[in-house]
């Protein structure tokens, strides 16, 4: 039994009472957050972003501060000092070759979508295709949208140049912001159980805790994932003989933030990029990736889900639909993290289900001596 069942009332009004109020003041929360999530959307987007750093900044610290002599706050400072120093040796020794990489993939993705707009128009089925895709596809059919398939492409991929003051303002409030939720967690955690009514702070600090170490595993498993990605795709697109191996690498690994949707966007430009030396190397390319996707997602996914966090496909997918139109890009970025976070915050607050609830046998999934032996505790604790 939960901690919000034991507080229903025995006596049948009064439960029935209770009932409609709880009814009423889920439908009053759930308004609420929509509206905010409405009205704020993009400042809930920052305060998520500055939670996520700060997850991070607060994991790295623990495992110092637990191993070292160091206090806790002295770590989150070596931990930003390793950061610091990490990104300006990358920049200092990398930074001018991926920069010059990604200047020439611009360009070359640009060149390369008018070499294929050139071959469809001469063909009939090409020139019907084009006439029938929106211009933000690339195509000839009028929207509002006057961005075509090209330059879209081109500047999601060097996106980070063209709006560099706002975006690194952005960031810089995002890392700022995170620092400090680093350096006193408890502070922020305890004012927001502050707001809670206190019969159920026990249960809401139980979901917050939850929810970070949630996203202290997602973000650990995903960083191992996308690290992953990016070295293999940067190898064997120079293997290959593809040019810009490096930032197409980079681009795949860094789209890999996005599960399932992000492998796509990261193909897209070293396709692109290889039908320069024909439909052969295209092909080459695109098998490269299923091959690096199909490892990814066979081998190495479910070894970094025994440490981390397991979310069903559909519903990943699903999220990043919804975050996605409801906050534009960044919703669609920050949807893996946020639904994660959500569904072990739903998990704590729920009780289990008993064997005998379990629909896997009647959907001929699994036999119920499979779930016996799978949820040994689970359908004792129910």
């Amino acid at each position: 039994m939960s901690d919000i069942d034991a507080e229903i009332p025995t006596d049948p009004r009064s439960r029935e009472l209770s009932h409609i109020f709880r009814l009423l003041r889920f439908a009053l929360i759930a308004t609420f957050i929509i509206i905010a999530i409405w009205l704020l959307g993009d400042v809930l987007v920052v305060v998520f972003s500055a939670t996520l750093f700060a997850v991070i900044l607060h994991g790295l610290a623990r495992k110092i501060s637990d191993r070292t002599p160091l206090p806790y706050r002295l770590s989150v400072g070596v931990v930003a000092l390793i950061i610091i120093a990490a990104i300006a040796l990358l920049i200092y020794f990398s930074g001018p070759q991926i920069g010059d990489q990604f200047v020439k993939l611009k360009q070359a993705l640009i060149t390369q979508y008018g070499d294929i707009r050139e071959r469809m128009s001469a063909s009939t089925w090409g020139q019907f295709a084009l006439d029938h895709l929106p211009q933000s596809l690339g195509g000839n059919e009028q929207n509002t949208s006057s961005t075509n398939l090209g330059a879209g492409l081109a500047n999601s991929v060097t996106g980070i140049l063209s709006s560099a003051f706002g975006l690194l303002g952005t960031i810089a409030v995002v890392l700022i912001a995170g620092l400090y939720f680093a350096m006193s967690p408890a502070m922020y955690v305890d004012g927001l159980l502050r707001l809670v009514p206190e019969a159920h702070r026990g249960i809401f600090r139980k979901l917050l805790l939850a929810a970070g170490a949630t996203l202290w595993s997602w973000t650990v498993g995903q960083a191992f994932d996308m690290l992953a990605v990016g070295i293999a795709s940067g190898i064997g697109l120079a293997i290959i003989g593809v040019p810009l191996a490096l930032a197409l690498g980079v681009v795949a690994g860094l789209c890999n933030f996005i599960p399932y949707i992000g492998a796509i966007m990261g193909a897209v430009p070293a396709v692109l990029i290889a039908l320069s030396q024909g439909t052969r190397a295209a092909l080459t390319v695109a098998g490269l990736y299923c091959v690096i996707q199909f490892l990814e997602g066979n081998v190495l996914a479910p070894f970094i889900q025994r440490h981390a966090v397991h979310m069903p496909p559909a519903l990943a997918i699903l999220s990043q639909t919804v975050f996605g139109s409801i906050l534009g890009v960044p919703g669609l970025i920050l949807a893996s993290p946020l639904t994660a976070a959500l569904l072990t915050m739903g998990d704590k607050a729920t009780a289990p289900l008993a064997d005998a609830m379990r629909t896997a046998p009647a959907m001929g999934e699994a036999s119920n001596e499979d779930i016996e032996q799978q949820h040994p505790q689970e359908g004792k604790a129910a």
